[in-house]
């Protein structure tokens, strides 16, 4: 029998939900999909609105991520309108427009910050993001020296947040099948890997004083570094070739990427040795301060070997392609690209070619893609618990490591060797350069 204690409970459960469908169905869509799926719902700010930002108007618009745009945040005003006026095409809020990052952190109602802000912001940024409590997004390079490099990894887990870098190729349906079947025995035993990216960058302006752009806070814009005077056309993208101050060169800027893939390959950790040569070699008299051409080689234990090709301002397509990477092993080779992977056997006959779909952006300025928003969501979802990360930070650490170790080569002009357990450079001249001279009171801690 229903007792009155029951009826009285369900007459007034029934009467509230009544109240609430009522009130649900007169609510805009903005409002009803505030409450529906609430539990998991994730606040969302986006730190850096510059050539990154069309990755992540996918992952933040589809229904399926749940989550919630907080701010639009960025030192420029231009970019912060921009990025309003893209978000207001494809979501029916609109999200906060600020300037300083760290009023976004201070937030509490912030979960996740994506940090999309230039590479000498990376570190310092997302580790502030971290001692405050939110799970962070960071673009590769996830660090601009290898001292913020083990600090990120310490902070993730100090402070038990989800970290994921921008290695968005890990989260690519072809490259996660070929890689699998390369570990499972496909081309025998992989032994070497070849990453490569050609580009035909032109002529960047030498720097001179300027007026700071309209809009522009510059001296956040420096944060973490060392804060100079303004040079005309530095802010915007011309900054990852004007010294080592703020940017991490091309290999910071795009091999992350493949060398990321080629460790991947390989099942390798540190390497054992790393050397290099590099130069200017094109427009030598212009305003670009760092290598343009770089062969990187990175000695691991049980003699394999990557490589690492990379030129900025010479367009020949020496592999076939823009960038990609090349896996030797005993028995075949194979080819993978953000579009496709081909298998080949040991005589060099194809074995096996799949093309994706993917929309990835290869060499053009610029970002977004089907791998990006991929990437993306596996980040929320990872958050929730739903799924592991692709690119987790401890791992993904140690593929930025050998970007680090190139550029740290090229710096003293030789080679070094490296311990293969903690990532040390086993050279006096190298550990120098272990970190970075920050702006007094900018400096990472935990």
């Amino acid at each position: 029998m229903t007792t009155r204690r029951n009826f009285i409970k369900n007459t007034v459960l029934s009467s509230t939900a009544i109240a609430v469908g009522s009130s649900v169905m007169g609510m805009p869509a903005s409002s009803y999909r505030r409450i529906i799926g609430s539990n998991d719902r994730l606040n969302v700010a986006i730190a850096g609105l510059g050539r990154r930002l069309g990755a992540y108007y996918d992952p933040i618009a589809q229904k399926e991520s749940n989550v919630n745009l907080m701010y639009l945040c960025d030192v420029m005003e231009s970019q912060r309108l921009r990025a309003k006026e893209n978000f207001s095409k494809i979501i029916d809020y609109t999200p906060k427009l600020e300037n300083d990052i760290r009023k976004v952190i201070d937030d509490k109602k912030v979960d996740v910050l994506i940090n999309a802000t230039p590479d000498h912001w990376h570190a310092p940024g997302s580790i502030m993001a971290l001692k405050a409590g939110k799970n962070v997004y960071v673009e590769k390079p996830c660090s601009h020296n290898m001292n913020e490099n083990e600090l990120l990894v310490e902070a993730s887990k100090k402070f038990n947040k989800v970290v994921q870098m921008g290695n968005q190729q890990r989260s690519s349906p072809h490259t996660i099948e070929i890689i699998k079947e390369i570990h499972n025995g496909v081309i025998g035993n992989p032994y070497k890997a070849v990453a490569f990216y050609n580009n035909s960058r032109g002529e960047v302006p030498l720097q001179t004083k300027a007026a700071i752009p309209q809009g522009l806070d510059w001296e956040l814009w420096q944060g973490p570094a060392v804060h100079r005077e303004y040079t005309d056309n530095t802010w915007d993208y011309n900054w990852h070739w004007y010294g080592w101050n703020y940017g991490t060169a091309e290999t910071g800027n795009n091999a992350t990427h493949e060398l990321d893939v080629a460790r991947w390959a390989l099942q390798v950790d540190f390497p054992e040795y790393a050397e290099v040569e590099a130069d200017k070699r094109h427009f030598v008299n212009d305003g670009w301060e760092m290598y343009d051409t770089m062969e990187a080689t990175f000695k691991f234990s049980d003699n394999k070997v990557i490589q690492w090709d990379g030129k900025s301002r010479n367009g020949y397509s020496t592999y076939g392609g823009g960038r990609g990477t090349l896996i030797y092993g005993s028995e075949g080779t194979v080819y993978v690209d953000r579009e496709k992977y081909m298998l080949m056997d040991r005589s060099g006959k194809l074995v096996k070619e799949v093309n994706s779909n993917s929309n990835e952006a290869g060499t053009a300025l610029g970002g977004g893609g089907s791998m990006s928003t991929m990437h993306v969501v596996n980040f929320f979802e990872t958050i929730r618990g739903k799924e592991k990360l692709n690119a987790p930070i401890d791992d993904a650490s140690i593929s930025m490591a050998m970007v680090h170790y190139a550029n740290v080569a090229y710096r003293i002009g030789k080679g070094f060797k490296i311990n293969n357990k903690n990532g040390r450079m086993l050279d006096e001249n190298a550990m120098k350069l272990w970190g970075r001279e920050y702006e007094k009171g900018w400096e990472p801690t935990l």
